[in-house]
C-alpha cells in the first residue's frame, strides 16, 4: 500500500528510487518496524526539566558563546501537519527601562515518545537557530558539526513521522 499523498508530504523533493524503497517498506508494513529495528525504544527525557538539561548540554558543548536559553520545554501544540517539530523564538519583554530578550526552544510533544537520535536532531536543528536564523548552508554546516549524521537523521525522522501517521490511520475505524 503507496503512502496516499498527503503522507508523502513529508518525503517531498527526495529522489524516486529512494520513494520506491519507502513504499516498498509501506506495502510490507514494515516501515515503522525497521526505524524500531534501527533505532531501538525511546529515549528517558520525558520531563520539560530533562530536556531543558538535555539540551543545555548540547548547547554548553557546541555553542558555548551562544545567548543562554531561558526555556526548553515540550509543546503538545506543535505537530508535524503544521510544519513544526520545533520552535526556536527569542521573547522581548519591558523590565523598567529595559528590555530584555529572552531565548525560548520549543519541541513537539511527541518527541517525549521518540528515539534518542530523533531527539537529537531536533534539538540540534533548533540550537542551530541560535546561530543561523535561516535554513541555509551555514545552519547545515553548523547542524552536522553538532550531529554529524544530521541529514540521515533527518530523513529517518521524517520516515518516523509517515509511519506514525500510517499506524494511526491503520487504528481508525472506517465508517460506512
Amino acid at each position: 500500500m503507496t503512502p496516499p499523498p498527503a503522507q508523502r508530504k513529508y518525503l517531498a523533493g527526495y529522489p524516486p528510487e529512494l520513494l520506491a524503497r519507502v513504499d516498498e517498506l509501506v506495502e510490507q508494513g514494515r516501515l515503522g518496524q525497521s526505524l524500531r529495528a534501527r533505532y531501538g525504544e525511546a529515549h528517558e527525557v520525558r520531563t520539560d526539566a530533562a530536556l531543558y538539561d538535555y539540551v543545555q548540554a548540547l548547547k554548553s558543548r557546541h555553542l558555548r558563546s551562544a545567548d543562554p536559553l531561558a526555556k526548553v520545554v515540550y509543546d503538545n501544540r506543535l505537530h508535524a501537519v503544521r510544519n513544526a517539530l520545533g520552535t526556536h523564538t527569542k521573547v522581548a519583554r519591558v523590565q523598567g527601562n529595559r528590555l530584555k530578550a529572552k531565548r525560548e526552544i520549543r519541541i513537539a510533544g511527541l518527541f517525549r515518545q521518540a528515539p534518542a537520535p530523533f531527539l537529537k536532531m531536533i534539538a540540534v536543528h533548533e540550537l542551530a537557530h541560535l546561530k543561523e536564523r535561516e535554513h541555509g548552508r551555514p545552519f547545515y554546516a553548523l547542524c552536522t558539526h553538532m550531529e554529524p549524521a544530521y541529514h540521515q537523521l533527518e530523513f529517518d525522522v521524517r520516515l518516523w513521522l509517515t509511519s506514525l501517521e500510517l499506524e494511526a490511520a491503520a487504528d481508525r475505524p472506517v465508517l460506512r
